[in-house]
């Protein structure tokens, strides 16, 4: 059924869409294409355009519907995203993990489909508010999935999806949050422009001029913003080591020994380049997380080794390796570094302090153990460290951050915050795909550009790589092979807008979200009191 409304009253020959939502036929295949539309838009497809299309496919289906009826169709997006974008989940734990951890995050998607249902009243006041409320109402799922529960879990942001975009330059000014806000505005601006006509004899151009012009600005500020390295100027030369692992799977750590001397014998192979003259010396060499899974401080073998390839290369090496304690049954996952000629500097030493839930520690292990006895693989329990990862080299100071802590804003920030002059991400992709690789890697580069520093990924299977800080990738290297990878980059000591900013940006607009929805209930409180009367 049609409805005119007071301008169309006086201009008959244009008549606006349904007043109602879109017919459930059409609402649930368009839900599903936003799903797979946010999909593609990560890596390893790296659509990064169709993010926009994604966040206007869920507006346009849930708007104006039921709560249930938003949240059924915002859970059937967040499937279709999370489902295979996680996939690499199950390649070695099996299915149940997998599905359970893509219905958790599709259940937040659920709930951005009941608030944006919610909120139909204000954009359909206000319809160039349409863009503003779908950026705070991401922002603030975002803002609740990367902290609920056992600390979040942040996979699959709007932002991650922008490696390679020119929106990625938005994080230089207000970090993750804001690139995804610029990105589901973006959205917003679609579904302005497509829901329906408006009144007068420019209802076809008007909007369309308006979203052009919209898009444009958030494009153009992107690549306009100055990223690159505040302070910059002194550099110095950095080894990636990626030793490689004998086979893939969640048996790598019972090859522990193997992947110590992989890693030992490809530092020593380096050095005798750098003697030859074939390789610059490097200042400092980073090893990836999970290179020595026997405790190097307790076993004295493993502690040999690792010296040996310190005092070959004659630099310091950042260590990622598993260490006993503080309690029995306790384990840590750290970054030491260790020096040629004195060895371990336990004065630099950063432990990982968000332990993955299920996989480096099992919250209620005896009710997780009847869903999954894949649990028990999980011997030992992770502890969380308590200090960030700002790990002096002596030639740099280092923000050392250990594999999924690289998607959480905090973590990274506390890092510049404590005076890191280079990002680095230690991580062990051996239990999962190149496609989590590659994710992961368009993490760093949003890093880099959001602090403005050279940032690096070391893992044990790749992908491995350097990032410049205004997030180009140099020297990357391919999957489940051994590399090593020399190059200078530039240390920087400057602060960016969103590293002063801190949590600031992602605060407002999330408060711009509760804001939104009490809006929303005034106007709907109202209705009903017009209707009663």
């Amino acid at each position: 059924m049609t409805t005119l409304d007071r301008d169309e009253t006086r201009t008959p020959m244009v008549v606006r869409a349904t007043s109602g939502p879109l017919p459930v036929r059409v609402a649930v295949p368009v839900a599903v294409a936003a799903g797979v539309a946010l999909l593609v838009a990560f890596p390893p497809y790296g659509w990064w355009p169709l993010a926009p299309v994604g966040v206007a496919g869920l507006a346009v289906a849930a708007h104006r519907r039921r709560l249930r009826a938003g949240a059924g169709l915002g859970f059937l997006t967040g499937v279709a995203l999370f489902a295979p974008l996680l996939a690499w989940t199950n390649l070695h734990t099996g299915l149940l993990p997998w599905v359970l951890l893509s219905l958790l995050q599709a259940g937040y998607l659920a709930v951005l489909g009941a608030a944006t249902a919610w909120v139909s009243p204000v954009v359909d006041r206000w319809r160039w508010a349409w863009p503003a409320v779908t950026g705070v109402l991401w922002v603030g799922q975002e803002a609740l999935r990367d902290r609920t529960p056992f600390g979040g879990f942040p996979w699959g942001r709007l932002a991650f999806s922008q490696d390679a975009s020119p929106l990625l330059g938005w994080a230089w000014l207000g970090g993750a949050p804001l690139v995804t806000g610029v990105v589901a505005v973006a959205g917003g601006l679609l579904v302005v422009g497509w829901w329906r006509r408006w009144p007068g004899p420019d209802g076809v151009w008007r909007p369309v001029a308006g979203v052009a012009v919209g898009l444009l600005l958030l494009v153009g500020v992107g690549v306009a913003v100055p990223t690159g390295a505040p302070g910059g100027g002194r550099s110095l030369q950095v080894a990636i080591v990626q030793g490689n692992v004998p086979r893939l799977g969640l048996d790598f750590n019972a090859q522990r020994q193997a992947v110590l001397n992989n890693h030992v014998d490809a530092t020593v192979t380096l050095a005798g380049q750098v003697a030859s003259g074939a390789v610059p010396r490097p200042d400092l060499v980073v090893w990836p997380e999970n290179s020595s899974d026997i405790d190097p401080l307790r076993n004295a073998a493993a502690g040999a080794r690792i010296s040996e390839a310190a005092d070959a290369i004659g630099a310091p090496i950042l260590v990622g390796a598993v260490l006993a304690g503080p309690g029995a049954g306790e384990v840590r996952n750290a970054g030491i570094l260790w020096r040629p000629g004195t060895g371990p500097d336990l004065t630099q030493l950063y432990t990982k302090r968000h332990p993955v839930p299920f996989a480096e520690y099992v919250p209620m292990r005896s009710l997780a153990r009847k869903v999954s006895s894949q649990v028990d693989r999980v011997r030992a329990d992770f502890v969380a460290g308590t200090t960030p990862g700002v790990v002096d080299a002596g030639a740099v100071v280092l923000g050392d951050v250990i594999c999924f802590e690289v998607a959480y804003d905090g973590l990274v920030r506390d890092t510049v915050d404590g005076g890191a002059q280079l990002l680095v991400v230690q991580t062990n992709n051996a239990t999962f795909d190149v496609a989590e690789a590659r994710q992961q890697l368009a993490m760093v580069r949003l890093r880099a550009v959001e602090h403005g520093r050279a940032a690096l990924m070391a893992s044990t299977v790749g992908v491995s790589g350097f990032v410049a800080p205004d997030g180009r990738v140099s020297d990357a290297t391919g999957f489940n092979t051994r590399a090593v990878v020399v190059r200078q980059v530039t240390l920087s000591d400057g602060r960016t807008p969103a590293t002063r900013a801190g949590r600031w940006p992602e605060l407002a607009l999330a408060g711009l979200a509760v804001a939104a929805l009490a809006v929303a209930g005034v106007l709907r409180r109202r209705r009903e009191v017009t209707a009663a009367g």
